[in-house]
Order: structure tokens, then C-alpha cells, then sequence
């Protein structure tokens, strides 16, 4: 029975997809390499807020039959605060998402790298080929198609990442330790909010809605969801946890970003150890440079009202343009700070907005019936809710700190 429900996985593993990209591969190493264990924790924590609200807003998706723009929409009669949130959830997504996909494309060109670090490849002709490879599965149109690819890449990337970190031999008392014990060292809050907001990212939300209406319909599918939710994000936290294990014997080194990485374990785990962060880092590039301007356009359509056919003009246009974007940024070395620290104070607002709006949407009796929230599921939401209103407040503080 167990093989059955892996077979059907799907909507999960795209958006264990979208979160495992070069940021939250960055970040865990930061963490490994400045904090050791002590961080796990706030792994964790991420993981846990992430299944309960992309729990929360599949049923959502799954029950009404409609987006999570669609039901926002509807929960907001008078027009002009419906234009203002939508707005802002239209800013933080589509805008920031165009930013953050250099970023992306740039994550998987680190990865080709560390296969060859002689220096033999071309970065602008990988950025390039890595947006077309974006593109074509995009064009396609095909939900299954975009499905396959990413689930296989999310496979892929969780291998690599989980075989290295074994071979590191960690510490299996201190990674209970690190998991169980909250710590916050000095210097360590940013980080935390870092392996947080990377983890719970709200349009993934909007793509996890969306998307399940896709591989299933009503509330017979509940559970078969539910499973899929489950096991996809926890594979995802298992990556993250692995590359901050894979960090944490290279404290003391100067490394800044995945790339290093590779190159660092290269003497403590031989050359071969390029090669497994070497495919994963790639693998987590591609996977966001995907999701990320897919995500794009199921919010554009539901902010507009237009038709959200994976084959429709619109649609495609949205997607093409911030993979555009993005291979544009990249290849004239632009770092667009200014659009990303806006997405940044937009994304810090909305995660609590739409936090809020998905806990009333989810006891709303009219929409989901019997399957709105229980006492639990408010308890966990709420709490998750407070978090992130205290995560989008020292977000906002950090980026205008950085401005001003």
C-alpha cells in the first residue's frame, strides 16, 4: 500500500521543489558552518509550519475547487482593500520571483561548476541552456510532464544531498540535540529567520492550491493528500538538515555559498563528493527556476481573472517572462537588490497576510463544510501565524536596517 501512495506523489514534491532551491541551500550551510548543531532546531520548526499551512491551503484548494487568489478575493467584499492585498500579493510574488530567478539559474550553473572546476564551462551559455531546459518543460503544458521532471529532480537532489551528509559521519547524539534543544547562539537570529523563510514561502500557497486540483478532485482525495503534503516536505527538511550536516566539518573555513562547499569536502570525502553536490545543487537550481515562474503565473491569473490553463497565451506569457528576466539578470551580471529587497518587505508582509486570511478562509463552515479546521489544526496554524508575524517584522527590520 505504502508503494502505492509514493507512486501518486505529485503536488507535494513541487513544492518540496520550489523551497529546496540555491537560497535555503545557502543558507543551511551558513548555518552548518557558523552554528554546528545548533540550528536544527529551526529546521525542524520550518518544516513543521510548512506542513501545516500547505496542509491548510491544499484542502482549500482541494475542497472549493478554486485558487487561493479565487478564495482571498472572496474574502474581501469591498473592493479597494481586495486591490490593495491583491496588489501586494501580485508585488511580492510575480516581481520578487523575476528577482529571485537569477538566483536560481545562477544556483544551478554553481552546480554544473563544481563538476568541473577546471574551469571548462561557460556559465553564460549554462545559464542560458538552464532557461531553455525551464522553458521547453513549461511549454509543454503537460501537468503530468512538469510533474515527472520535478519529482524525479527532487529525487535526484535528495539522494546527493542525504548520501554526502552520511558520508560525513555526523554526530547522531548531537543532531538529536541540535534538533530537540533550542538554542540561539549570538549572531544566530538571522540565520534562524533565514532557514525559516526560505522554508514557509507563501507562494507555494498559491502553487500548492492550484496544483492539486490537478492530480485529484473532492474530499475523497483528503487523505491521498495529505500523504503526499507529508512525505514530500519532510523529504524536503531531510535535504535541508543534510547539507547543514555536510557543512558542519568545514567550520572555521571561509565558505560562502554551496559552490564552496563542494570544494571543501573535497579533501575529507575525496573528489567524488564534488560530484554528489555537484548534481545536487544543480538539481535544486533547475527545480526552483521551474516552480518559481510557474508559481508566478497561477498567481497572475488569479489576481486577473484569467483562465489558469497550463497551455493558455497569458498563462505562458507570465512564466516566460520572469525565466527571461532571470537568464537577463544572470548574464550581464546584474544584482537586482533593489527589486529584491522590495520582494523581501513585500514577501515579510504577505506571509503574515495570507497566514491570517488562510486561517479564517479554513473555518469557514460555507466553503469547506465539515472539513474545515479542527481545534488542533487552529492551534498549530495560530501559532504558526504569530511566528510569522514575528518573522515578517524582524524581516522588514533587517531589510530597511540594510537600506537606510
Amino acid at each position: 500500500m505504502i508503494f502505492e501512495k509514493l507512486k501518486n506523489i505529485g503536488p507535494g514534491a513541487l513544492v518540496a521543489a520550489a523551497f529546496i532551491g540555491p537560497g535555503t541551500v545557502t543558507t543551511c550551510t551558513l548555518a552548518g558552518v557558523n552554528f554546528g548543531y545548533a540550528l536544527l532546531w529551526a529546521v525542524l520548526i520550518s518544516i513543521i509550519a510548512t506542513i501545516a499551512l500547505q496542509e491548510m491551503s491544499a484542502r482549500a484548494g482541494l475542497i472549493s475547487g478554486k485558487g487561493l487568489a479565487g478564495l482571498i478575493k472572496s474574502s474581501f467584499p469591498n473592493p479597494v482593500i481586495r486591490k490593495i492585498v491583491l496588489g501586494l500579493i501580485f508585488s511580492a510574488i510575480v516581481v520578487g520571483n523575476a528577482a529571485y530567478e537569477a538566483g536560481n539559474l545562477s544556483g544551478g550553473v554553481l552546480g554544473i561548476q563544481a563538476l568541473f572546476p577546471d574551469g571548462s564551462v561557460n556559465s553564460n551559455v549554462i545559464v542560458i541552456l538552464l532557461g531553455i531546459l525551464a522553458c521547453i518543460i513549461l511549454f509543454i503544458g503537460d501537468y503530468k510532464v512538469i510533474e515527472k521532471s520535478l519529482v524525479t529532480l527532487v529525487i535526484i537532489m535528495s539522494i546527493t544531498f542525504i548520501i554526502t551528509a552520511i558520508l560525513t559521519k555526523p554526530d547522531v547524539i548531537e543532531i538529536f540535540k541540535g534538533l530537540f534543544t533550542f538554542q540561539s547562539p549570538e549572531g544566530s537570529l538571522l540565520l534562524v529567520l533565514g532557514l525559516v523563510g526560505t522554508t514557509v514561502v507563501p507562494y507555494n500557497l498559491f502553487l500548492h492550491a492550484s496544483l492539486v486540483q490537478r492530480k485529484w478532485s473532492g474530499a475523497k482525495d483528503l487523505s491521498a493528500m495529505r500523504f503526499d503534503t507529508g512525505f514530500s516536505i519532510v523529504l524536503g527538511g531531510l535535504v535541508s538538515l543534510s547539507v547543514v550536516l555536510c557543512a558542519i566539518p568545514l567550520i572555521g573555513q571561509e565558505i560562502s555559498n554551496a559552490g564552496d562547499l563542494a570544494k571543501g569536502l573535497s579533501p575529507l570525502l575525496g573528489s567524488f563528493s564534488k560530484y554528489f553536490l555537484g548534481i545536487g545543487l544543480f538539481a535544486a537550481g533547475l527545480t526552483s527556476a521551474i516552480t518559481a515562474p510557474l508559481a508566478a503565473s497561477f498567481v497572475a491569473a488569479g489576481c486577473f481573472d484569467w483562465e489558469d490553463d497550463l497551455k493558455s497565451t497569458k498563462f505562458r506569457a507570465v512564466w516566460f517572462l520572469i525565466i527571461v528576466l532571470g537568464v537577463g539578470f544572470s548574464l550581464l551580471n546584474i544584482k537586482p537588490i533593489q527589486i529584491i529587497h522590495f520582494a523581501q518587505i513585500a514577501n515579510g508582509i504577505l506571509l503574515p497576510v495570507i497566514a491570517g486570511i488562510l486561517l479564517w478562509v479554513m473555518n469557514r463552515s460555507n466553503i469547506l463544510g465539515v472539513h474545515k479546521n479542527n481545534r488542533l489544526q487552529n492551534l498549530i496554524g495560530f501559532s504558526v501565524f504569530l511566528f510569522a508575524c514575528f518573522l515578517g517584522a524582524k524581516g522588514l527590520y533587517k531589510v530597511f536596517g540594510a537600506i537606510f
